[in-house]
């Protein structure tokens, strides 16, 4: 298993691991915005395996300003970017890894103070077992049948522990 930093030359490969996951976990009409993603993000990674290829995609972005000109920049906010697997090797720890060096990342970086992500109902339960608490919820968010779930995680986190 080995995570790099994405490359244009990966393009194809991350249209095929979203193509994969295509309509159990991404509504089709996503895909521009997903490509937009590839075109514009500075931090994103892929995972490879042995013979297999580009499997896993995902990375993180600053949070732009807020757009209604608040006092916060969002400029300490992480913003999970397009974290997905190829379909057919889901439940086998790969976005486990993909996950985890993403938040290892942004909890060694200063500049943070918590890391958002919005996602699907589909993953909430993923992304809740790493620490994240859902803040909004919107139906037909992404999609119609695509449910918003806005959710966050402190920066740097530290999990409850039991006394």
């Amino acid at each position: 298993m080995h995570l790099r930093p994405y490359t244009p030359a990966d393009r194809e490969a991350c249209l095929a691991l979203f193509a994969s996951n295509v309509p159990d976990y991404f509504a089709q009409i996503e895909r521009d915005d997903f490509i937009d993603t590839l075109d514009n993000i500075d931090d994103y990674f892929v995972l490879e395996l042995d013979g297999e290829g580009v499997v896993a995609c995902g990375g993180y972005a600053t949070a732009r300003p807020d757009p209604d000109g608040g006092p916060q920049s969002n400029a300490d906010l992480a913003v999970l970017c397009w974290g997905m697997v190829r379909r057919d090797l889901h439940r086998r720890g790969l976005g486990e890894r993909l996950l985890s060096e993403r938040l290892r990342r942004i909890d060694a970086d200063p500049a943070y103070t918590a890391v958002v992500i919005e996602t699907s109902t589909f993953s909430r339960d993923f992304y809740a077992r790493h620490g994240f608490v859902t803040t909004r919820e919107q139906a037909d968010g992404f999609a119609p049948g695509y449910d918003l779930v806005a959710m966050r995680r402190p920066v740097p986190f530290q999990p409850e522990r039991a006394d």
